[in-house]
């Protein structure tokens, strides 16, 4: 090793830097992580503050607005129903009312609604940092393949936010509103149950479109086989109909509504396994 070489050798050390080409360790594998997570949280919080402080736009205009009746989809329910002559479709159309049974009810609420909008909002920023940890451990050619996976996983993620947030959302809650096991109990919603219920079906929506995401990495790791996938659609599609008829109105309609988007979900993601076991297997011949 030449006198230069040895010199810029001590100095990349004394800067703390790694020098091209060396493996990083496990120590400094958790240093890295560290920083991603903060950053990461970092973002959750500007966005969590900023809703936060938007308090009646968050709650009067997105968390209350879909138990009225004039949230866009309860307004096109109600106009496909006329269309179709089906009553069942008129969702939402009678006033709720919503209690809050403890003083710290509203304050804590207010809290928690600001943190997961805060973690929906910051989704495109948190993937991005899952990306940039993940990604010096692929090979060149698997960057290549997954030089999009940032875009399409805040893409499917946010379209099932909306999706759970436009459709299933609405649906449950005239179901569960309105259900009623005798004329003697009446129906008073707590504003707890009713936050918990939009918000956990809004962010579970967005995970579940994740499906295809999902199908990829555990087909490139060698878990999922779209075989696995074809052995249990049967199987597949009646839970997902099981869940189309549990959060929606008693009617075929509706349920098909929810159910349609579930099974093109779980028939893109086996075919996605499928080019990801095609591609592993041409690259071992």
């Amino acid at each position: 090793m030449s006198e230069g070489d040895n010199r810029e050798g001590q100095t990349t050390k004394r800067r703390g830097k790694k020098a091209p080409g060396a493996e990083m360790s496990f120590l400094e594998h958790l240093e890295e992580l560290r920083w991603h997570i903060i950053r990461s949280v970092s973002f959750i919080i500007v966005f969590a503050v900023v809703a936060f402080i938007m308090k009646d736009f968050i709650f009067d205009t997105i968390i209350f607005k879909p138990k009225t009746p004039e949230f866009w989809t309860n307004r096109m329910m109600a106009k496909l129903g006329e269309l179709v002559g089906a009553d069942g479709l008129n969702i939402n159309q009678n006033p709720l009312k919503l209690i809050a049974l403890k003083m710290s009810d509203q304050f804590m609420l207010h809290f928690m609604v600001a943190i997961v909008v805060g973690l929906i909002v910051a989704s495109p920023f948190i993937f991005y940092e899952i990306w940039r940890f993940i990604k010096p451990a692929l090979y060149d050619k698997e960057k290549k393949h997954a030089s999009g996976a940032v875009f399409y996983t805040t893409l499917l993620f946010l379209l099932g936010v909306m999706f759970g947030y436009f459709l299933i959302v609405p649906l449950s809650i005239d179901f569960l509103t309105t259900y009623s096991v005798s004329a003697e109990v009446e129906n008073q919603i707590n504003m707890r149950s009713y936050i918990s219920t939009v918000t956990s079906i809004t962010f579970a929506s967005g995970i579940i479109f994740l499906l295809p995401i999902f199908s990829f990495f555990l087909s490139k790791v060698g878990i999922l086989t779209p075989q696995f996938m074809r052995t249990y659609r049967k199987h597949s599609y009646v839970l997902m109909l099981l869940l189309a008829a549990i959060i929606t109105p008693p009617d075929v309609f509706s349920q098909i509504m929810v159910a349609i988007p579930l099974v093109f979900l779980y028939e893109i993601s086996i075919f996605i396994s499928q080019s990801v076991v095609k591609k592993r297997e041409k690259e071992m011949l």
